[in-house]
């Protein structure tokens, strides 16, 4: 039978729980990307943007995707007033845009991810990886050395959204 984490779980306690298993010892199962982002406590602003922009509509289909998903750290690094302004109904294509920046088709894990590799985001823009010292990066951006599987995908996580 299958769980899914409840809302006063964050993405850390799923980390952070062994291979699959629950606090509680029970099994763990995120059937889409869209429900880690409802749940992950670092990734409240990304939660309002995913909704905001209709991407989880994307991020809850069959997929598979694999989402460099921007923290709020991330967010909080963009010029002053322009995610309030990306918020705004005329500008949710753009906010559209923005996420879609990080949304590739495939799974890819951390360990896949190869120096020189050119992944295509699903809005056809082109993102170099980078491999240096054990550290992977995507656009020059550095990406947390962990995978969170999820049934239609992997999200990895970022401090810095692509602009």
């Amino acid at each position: 039978m299958r769980e899914t984490l409840t809302a006063s779980l964050g993405f850390k306690d799923y980390l952070a729980a062994p291979a699959g298993m629950g606090s509680a010892g029970k099994k763990l199962q995120m059937s889409n990307l869209t429900q880690v982002v409802n749940v992950d406590k670092n990734l409240k602003t990304l939660k309002k943007t995913v909704h905001a922009s209709d991407i989880d509509q994307l991020l809850s289909s069959k997929g598979p995707f694999t989402f460099f998903a921007p923290s709020d750290t991330a967010f909080q690094k963009l010029d002053k007033g322009l995610l309030e302004k990306l918020f705004e109904p005329q500008n949710r294509q753009r906010l559209a845009d923005l996420l879609s920046n990080h949304i590739v088709n495939g799974k890819i894990d951390y360990k896949e991810l190869k120096d020189g590799d050119k992944l295509t985001t699903v809005n056809g823009r082109e993102l170099q990886v980078q491999v240096n010292n054990g550290t992977v990066r995507i656009a020059d951006i550095p990406v947390q050395p962990r995978d969170v599987k999820i049934l239609n995908g992997v999200i990895h996580v970022m401090d810095t959204v692509i602009i």
